[in-house]
């Protein structure tokens, strides 16, 4: 499909913390349960708004460092985000996520029907799991040492079809994957080991290029001194500015 270029402009509801009253639970509306810095949840986030599901889907932000205990007690037990509120249960996890709201709801196909493409596709969405953990890793070592054959799979990968930019030529479900992801690696290799991903990745680049055009993304992005201040506390121990410290690690 062809990424949608505009998006409706949302104002967004601030994140309910542990003095927040729940929301009727199972009231016909449908909610992703989410967090605005979130990697994770930024995935779902994406995928509703490339649907143009902002209507059909209620975004409801939570602090995860003051969650409302009815959140674990009443809506989803592992009290991880994104959790998805959707005809009479919760569904959570966020690739799995990605796929229910592409096949569930209307809107644009996320996924081609090329056998090709899918094929590549599934290969992809195995890897990223793989891709996250070289990264992260890494962080904890010598950085682009150890983590520049994550990107060369990426730039590989980018290759493979030439009718489009993305992944599988035209943006897809899999680009979505990957997008949160990289878009913290960038900021915080280029800021702290001052490390370019896209020096000799020129597919790579012009993927980022592309997919910072795309509102339905954008709209979804956290501040990057934010990310490099997490990231820094996350992976040193170092901190400055007194940031609000993101939880990743209560996320999926």
């Amino acid at each position: 499909m062809a990424p949608p270029r505009s998006a409706v402009v949302e104002n967004l509801p601030p994140p309910l913390n542990s003095s927040a009253e729940q929301l009727p639970l199972f009231d016909g509306t449908t909610k992703l349960y989410t967090c605005y810095t979130c990697p994770f949840a930024q995935r779902v986030w994406i995928t509703r708004n490339c649907k143009g599901l902002q209507d059909e889907i209620k975004l409801v932000p939570l602090n995860l460092q003051d969650m409302p205990a009815w959140y674990k007690e009443k809506v989803y037990p592992m009290n991880k985000v994104p959790a998805l509120e959707d005809n009479g249960e919760i569904v959570g996890d966020s690739l799995h996520l990605i796929k229910y709201v592409d096949s569930n709801f209307e809107g644009p196909s996320l996924f081609p029907d090329d056998p090709k493409k899918r094929q590549l596709g599934r290969q992809l969405w195995s890897y990223v799991d793989k891709f996250m953990n070289i990264v992260y890793t890494s962080f904890y070592g010598e950085g682009p040492k150890e983590c520049g054959s994550a990107f060369d799979h990426l730039e590989g990968a980018l290759r493979k079809f030439e009718d489009g930019p993305f992944f599988l030529g035209q943006f897809s479900r899999v680009d979505i994957a990957y997008i949160p992801f990289v878009e913290r690696f960038q900021v915080y290799l280029s800021e702290v080991w001052k490390y370019d991903i896209t020096a000799s990745r020129p597919k790579l680049a012009a993927w980022i290029e592309e997919m910072n055009k795309i509102d339905a993304y954008k709209q979804t992005k956290t501040d990057p001194i934010e990310l490099v201040e997490h990231y820094k506390m996350r992976f040193t121990g170092r901190e400055s500015g007194g940031k609000e410290k993101f939880a990743e690690e209560e996320t999926h």
